[in-house]
């Protein structure tokens, strides 16, 4: 998945300081637009959004931010959660009926991004709960400024030097603020600040060095300042490690009622808890019938486990783990050209690179492309997580063996071709300001999920069924997602309970398992992968019954409208309004 996506999930709490006076010419939060208009009020939204999150307004490509960080003090915490307030006032207060059809789309999707916020901020309470946010907000804003080509580096490092004399603050907030998280949270964190302090004191200072070139002054600062995070960050982890896991004990589980309020306001699904459950049990045991007749057919002698065993025991070495990703992925694109299934809107290739450290919170995969309003930087990311020195020789076997051709190849649909990269190539194009800017699981991660399986239906792999073996797999991931986020957060299925799933249902490694049933610990709505991929399906059979258009046509139908939830793209495929959208 897309990086960004990951991370708004971690640190969905992270706070903004006041707006900066941009440095270089930055594409325009606001549009002309009268007071009191729909428009006015997307322009204001998205500008209090960004100055409150003001390292994903760089994301965007809303370059005035950059010299700003997230304030996550209380006192900011509290404002926000009051402002949102205020937003839904005024959204509230618009007559429906005379907005336009594309208005009254945006108005549905914007009602849940403020719902969703308020649901984390104020009822959840993750800044309190979870130091994840905390660990990575300070690595991942300085990465924004280093590894896009948007403005001369020279320019971009004096935004860096600005945006890391705030980072200590940001680890004051979290030790201020955090009180009592789930001991798996913390866990995580330490591991994520570890590799922020060598990330500050490598990476980021070697690239530095080259940015400043001669300016000797500039140079100076940085080093300066930069020396400062890393011990601020050090500290932090000491911090973490020592004093706040130690009283680490509290619960991950958010329950049912906050459970189904999440699935409402991010991806407007209302379905009663055990209907929901039963849908993706139905799909787990349907997924793990194929995978077993699947595995017959490579090798009946054998049980299941031991097929894709032998299927990942052809695996790189943790030096050959990017270059073997890198030459696969080329694959992937040159099937959907030769079989026409999508329109694809550039040339533009990502790059494949490891995981950077403060992004490493159990994902093995991920995409990481420009903003929607970037208009220079065309870098994007293709980040597979490397082994850790510190794993013994088993866990790191075992995290390899994740990445043998067959699943890779999968790995490769799911986030480049035809997935979040292809998506994210067609946000420029997105129609309204709105869908540039708001986006959900069941759609982003559901397309990813369901190009998987698309792309073996049509072929992918040559009928070998040893591809068709890894895309279940990779199904069945997701399906154990599915099932365990929902009982970790509802029935109190413990993160031990989880990776048996995964390893009993989803043909997991041991190590491997266990960092996806955690994950579910901080991310519990991610069944989002399943659910979003099924529901991409029946939409898919009933656009082309409706329409007679070929699978082409709902895909580039599809991928144009944005990440908003499915039940919106819905009404735009069919221009129905609300009343008659299911």
């Amino acid at each position: 998945m897309k990086i960004g996506t990951l991370l708004a999930a971690i640190v969905s709490l992270a706070l903004a300081s006041p707006r900066a006076t941009p440095s270089r010419p930055s594409p325009s939060l606001k549009s002309p637009a009268a007071a009191g208009s729909f428009s006015k009020f997307v322009d204001d939204y998205f500008d209090t959004k960004f100055n409150y999150v003001p390292s994903r307004g760089t994301d965007a490509g809303f370059h005035q931010y950059d010299t700003k960080l997230e304030d996550r003090s209380r006192a900011r915490i509290e404002a926000r959660i009051a402002e949102l307030k205020s937003f839904r006032a005024r959204l509230r207060a618009f007559d429906r009926s005379k907005l336009s059809f594309d208005e009254t789309i945006d108005a549905d999707a914007l009602q849940g991004d403020i719902e969703s916020f308020l649901l984390d901020q104020e009822t959840l309470r993750t800044w309190e709960r979870n130091p994840m946010g905390y660990a990575s907000l300070p690595g991942s804003s300085a990465d924004s400024l280093i590894k896009r080509d948007f403005a001369p580096a020279a320019d971009r490092l004096r935004s860096l030097v600005a945006r890391e004399k705030l980072m200590p603050a940001v680890y004051a907030a979290g030790k201020a603020n955090l009180a009592n998280p789930p001991k798996e949270f913390t866990d995580l964190a330490i591991r994520m600040t570890k590799g922020s302090a060598g990330y500050f004191s490598g990476t980021v200072a070697q690239w530095a060095k080259q940015a400043a070139g001669s300016d000797g002054a500039l140079w100076k600062e940085f080093e300066d300042t930069n020396a400062r995070v890393v011990d601020a960050t050090k500290d932090f982890a000491g911090w973490l490690e020592k004093d706040l896991l130690p009283r680490s004990k509290g619960k991950y589980a958010i329950g049912s009622a906050n459970f189904l309020a999440k699935m409402k306001y991010d991806d407007q699904v209302e379905l009663p808890l055990p209907e929901l459950l039963a849908k993706g049990e139905a799909q787990l045991a349907k997924d793990y019938a194929a995978f077993v007749e699947t595995a017959k057919k490579i090798d009946p002698s054998k049980t299941p486990a031991e097929v894709m065993k032998s299927l990942s025991n052809e695996h790189p070495t943790p030096e050959g783990l990017i270059p073997a990703v890198a030459q696969s992925v080329e694959n992937a694109r040159k099937f959907l050209v030769e079989k026409d299934l999508v329109t694809i809107p550039s040339e533009v290739r990502p790059r494949v690179e490891e995981t950077p450290p403060f992004a490493r919170s159990g994902s093995f995969a991920s995409m990481d492309t420009p903003g929607a309003y970037e208009t220079k930087a065309t870098e994007a990311f293709y980040y597979v997580t490397p082994v850790e020195k510190d794993w013994d020789a088993k866990h790191k076997e075992e995290h390899l063996r994740l990445y043998n051709p067959y699943v890779v190849s999968i790995i490769d649909v799911h986030e480049v071709w035809p997935g979040h990269y292809l998506q994210f190539l067609y946000a420029p194009r997105f129609p309204t300001k709105t869908r540039k800017l708001v986006f959900c699981g069941t759609n982003a991660e559901g397309w990813a999920h369901y190009s998987e399986q698309m792309m073996v239906d049509q072929g992918f792999g040559g009928g070998d069924p040893k591809y068709r073996l890894a895309q279940l797999q990779e199904a069945l991931l997701r399906d154990c997602r599915y099932v365990v986020g929902i009982k970790l957060h509802t029935q109190g299925m413990t993160v031990e309970d989880g990776a048996r799933v995964f390893v009993e249902k989803g043909f997991q490694e041991p190590a491997n398992a266990y960092e996806e049933a955690r994950r579910g610990a901080y991310n519990p709505t991610y069944l989002y992968y399943t659910l979003g991929k099924l529901m991409i399906q029946d939409l898919s059979n009933e656009y082309r019954a409706k329409t007679g258009a070929s699978l082409k046509g709902f895909h580039d139908a599809f991928v144009a409208q944005g990440g908003l939830p499915i039940p919106l793209v819905r009404r735009i495929l069919f221009r129905a309004p609300a009343a008659a959208a299911h």
